[in-house]
């Protein structure tokens, strides 16, 4: 499958209503404003077909049209959210559901990490960035963190003209031209 152009989000979160879809829905005009399309895949959508113990050995049709998001970005953002000090059970199944190793093999991605708590989901995005680093992905090094997440939500505002946001902003820039220079070098030599 030949790359895209587009960048696609994985929203690691199954919960409706989640503050991960929340901030995703405010990090795609970020991305278009550096010209980048994203794509949100929101693991609330996966079919349920997925959880059948046949699945592994046959995969769903229904899961086709995420595993081809997947197989045909130009880079990954997965945006976390930290249940239990890692990431969300539905985030690392759907991972192991992806075909092995051309799902993440030298493929860019970056992470978001978000939680309720003062860490911002930084054991989720580091036991990510271990997952993602066995199959091979190329890590963008710069990583987000947003803490106490709830508290956002509150006054939008304050958050877009706060820290975070600005974060947010400094990543999206970074992690497009990070893939445009994977997708080069991968252009001449892969």
């Amino acid at each position: 499958m030949s790359e895209s152009s587009q960048i696609v989000m994985i929203v690691g979160s199954n919960r409706p209503g989640s503050s991960s879809k929340r901030i995703a829905d405010l990090l795609i005009p970020i991305y278009a404003s550096y010209g980048e399309t994203l794509k949100v895949l929101d693991l609330s959508d996966l079919p349920q077909t997925m959880f059948s113990p046949n699945a592994y050995s046959e995969k769903p049709e229904e899961l086709k049209d995420f595993t081809e998001a997947v197989l045909g970005s130009k880079g990954l953002l997965v945006l976390t959210p930290e249940y239990n000090g890692s990431m969300s059970g539905v985030l690392k199944y759907f991972i192991d559901m992806l075909p092995f190793p051309e799902s993440f093999e030298h493929r860019p991605v970056a992470f978001i990490g978000v939680a309720a708590g003062i860490w911002g989901g930084l054991r989720a995005v580091e036991h990510l960035q271990g997952v993602f680093g066995y199959r091979n992905a190329f890590v963008y090094p710069n990583r987000v963190f947003l803490a106490r997440v709830f508290e956002h939500f509150k006054d939008i505002q304050k958050f877009e003209a706060g820290l975070e946001y600005q974060l947010l902003k400094e990543q999206a820039r970074g992690f497009s031209a990070f893939c445009d220079a994977i997708t080069e070098m991968k252009r001449k030599l892969l």
